[in-house]
């Protein structure tokens, strides 16, 4: 599946920082900006999602919501997201799927599967 311009994402159901979601309710009429990154506690990440997380009011007044993806859990997002709001002068309200089972990951063709068991 590769995603084209025009084309509906796929949706998913998985848990965040903020619970629990079904990606296609949660973004209910606005747009997503749906990024990944490649783990926790990486210094680019974490200041680009510092500057996303001070930016949030802008992509609300243009009603698209931020929502990160990694593959490490909720406790490890949280967790960052501690050092994130300390270091960059931030708070961090959006969410952050966890993806420890690459299954969005897979959903968006982000990893291959033969690359899925190499890293397991």
């Amino acid at each position: 599946m590769s995603l084209k311009i025009g084309e509906t994402a796929p949706n998913f159901n998985i848990d965040t920082t903020n619970g629990p979601i079904d990606f296609h309710e949660w973004i209910g009429d606005s747009w997503a900006f749906f990024f990944s990154h490649p783990a926790d506690y990486t210094p680019v990440c974490t200041t680009e999602i510092g500057k996303t997380s001070k930016l949030e009011d802008q992509f609300t007044k243009r009603n698209v919501k931020p929502i990160g993806l990694s593959t490490d859990t909720v406790e490890e997002h949280k967790t960052w997201i501690l050092d994130i709001n300390d270091t960059q002068q931030t708070t961090l309200t959006f969410p952050i799927v966890a993806d420890p089972d690459l299954k969005v990951a897979k959903l968006y063709e982000m990893i291959h599967e033969e690359e899925s068991e190499t890293a397991a």
